[in-house]
């Protein structure tokens, strides 16, 4: 059930609130604050334009540009008209690009000046039309590409925003989420997240393609009263040091990689010992939070960082520690309301103990993928989603194990890779470290561990294989440990293990 308003429409629960007490600080941008009424001109500003291009109700719209402004503005004005909103990532290139075009088939697409720039005239030639924003919402139209936009061949007016992501295939994959999956999911992390209230300041620095950075960081805000400290990008830190002071955030969801940097930061001396003084909260997700953060952020912070749970599926967000105080370490919190769970083995029987392949249901979960019958239909079963996590849920407390396909298969007995990290990481001279599976002749897969060290230590591969082989069961010791200066890391900064299985290939 959605909280807090009547409407499942995402314009009208923002508007509302918008529209009250306008005065009110809104967003921070470049040194700036600005209020709500800053906001709605701006929104209008760029409605108008959408609808001066053409732009219809149930028409997709993609966007490619940095955190600013206009990117949620954008967002409401197609909402207003009944569009549909497409956050893409610039980075995969132009043939991804064009790829998730073909798929999305949208009317045109938002860029910023600098993707234009560089993106402009090959989706030109591949018609598809396209306008430039600025990050204050003034659109112009290129010579050129006004003629190429298009209807949409599908009415999608249901749909509030399509994600895009690689598939196993290598071909685009898209998640479809409507008004209602997301409001739901921005209402009951509210609840959830006991410090939240009306005034607070979230930092907006995750890339707005990922459904953390849209939906928790651009959209949450603007139904809670609350406001949002906008950056273009993390890197530099530095952006994020200034957002921070200037603008008094309070609250941050960020992956465990920008927490490492800004802890650095701080021990570096490049920013002050009170960074985080304010911040009621700091949940991290995406990626498994070590321990090693958790004593850093205590140590050089204050204050620890807990985690939560999410999926682009649903909405995003499954679970969340509520507060410092009942906050489990290790854990990625309690389920949010709405949310009905269920337990299988990796063949999709019921699962009889507290652990197995997490499957949920509910109003912040997607009814499937945008015209992806075979895919859904793998993932999609009676109103339930397989997340494909491997977990243990004990006092309502969820614990991600592993993903299902991250786990390690040594002769027949499974390893996961989570327990031979933690193992890992107790060690004094490790920082981090991260474990895959790679093939073996004879046990078909063996653990491989890839570690930063701490600075200064000497430590070697013969060292923490023995120190391993004195807490784990012989099976579940690594193989080789490889040592990295760092991870090959996604976009949103989750480590890509993929990369690392593929590296130097099969231990002997």
């Amino acid at each position: 059930m959605v909280a807090d308003t009547a409407s499942h429409r995402l314009e009208e629960a923002i508007d509302s609130k918008l529209t009250q007490n306008t005065g009110n600080r809104c967003y921070w941008w470049n040194g700036t604050w600005f209020s709500k009424s800053d906001f709605l001109k701006l929104t209008d500003k760029i409605e108008s334009s959408l609808r001066e291009a053409g732009f219809t109700k149930g028409q997709r719209l993609t966007v490619l540009t940095a955190n600013c402004p206009a990117f949620p503005a954008i967002s409401l004005a197609a909402w207003r008209i009944g569009g549909t909103v497409v956050p893409l990532n610039t980075k995969p290139g132009i043939d991804a690009l064009i790829a998730t075009h073909e798929l999305i088939e949208p009317f045109a697409a938002i860029m910023s000046e600098a993707v234009w720039s560089e993106l402009g005239t090959p989706m030109r030639e591949k018609n598809f039309g396209s306008m430039i924003c600025s990050p204050t919402g003034d659109i112009t139209f290129p010579d050129g590409t006004r003629e190429l936009f298009r209807p949409s061949e599908i009415n999608t007016a249901e749909y509030a925003v399509i994600f895009t992501t690689s598939g196993t295939t290598g071909l685009p994959k898209a998640v479809p989420l409507s008004h209602g999956n997301i409001l739901n999911n921005c209402m009951e992390l509210r609840k959830a997240v006991i410090p939240l209230e009306p005034g607070d300041v979230f930092l907006n620095v995750m890339p707005n393609f990922h459904t953390v950075g849209y939906t928790i960081a651009n959209i949450t805000p603007l139904t809670m009263d609350a406001g949002q400290a906008i950056v273009p990008a993390f890197m530099p830190p530095s952006q994020c040091v200034k957002a921070i002071l200037d603008a008094e955030v309070n609250i941050m969801f960020v992956v465990p990689t920008m927490i490492s940097y800004l802890m650095s930061a701080i021990e570096r001396g490049d920013a002050p010992r009170n960074l985080f003084d304010r911040f009621k909260m700091m949940i991290t997700g995406g990626d498994r939070l070590n321990d090693y953060l958790h004593e850093l952020a205590l140590r050089v912070a204050g204050k620890d960082v807990v985690e939560g749970y999410g999926l682009t599926e649903t909405s995003p967000v499954i679970a969340v520690n509520r507060d410092y105080k009942s906050h489990r370490r290790g854990t990625v919190g309690q389920f949010l309301e709405g949310f009905e769970w269920r337990l299988s083995t990796e063949s999709g029987q019921p699962s009889n103990k507290n652990e197995g392949v997490l499957w949920v249901k509910g109003p912040s979960v997607a009814d499937g993928y945008f015209r992806s019958p075979e895919i859904t239909a793998q993932r999609f079963i009676d109103g339930w989603f397989n997340t494909g996590d491997y977990v243990r849920v004990e006092d309502g407390y969820l614990t991600i194990l592993d993903r299902v396909t991250d786990i390690i298969i040594v002769g027949g007995f499974n390893v996961y890779p989570q327990e031979v990290e933690l193992v890992l990481s107790g060690h004094p001279a490790v920082n981090t470290a991260i474990v895959v599976g790679i093939k073996n002749n004879l046990s078909g897969q063996v653990p491989k561990a890839f570690v930063i060290k701490e600075d200064g230590s000497n430590v070697t591969q013969r060292e923490l294989i023995d120190y391993c082989k004195q807490r784990l069961a012989h099976f579940k010791v690594p193989r080789k440990i490889e040592f990295v200066n760092e991870f090959p890391l996604s976009p949103t900064g989750k480590i890509l293990r993929r990369i690392l299985r593929e590296y130097k290939g099969t231990a002997e």
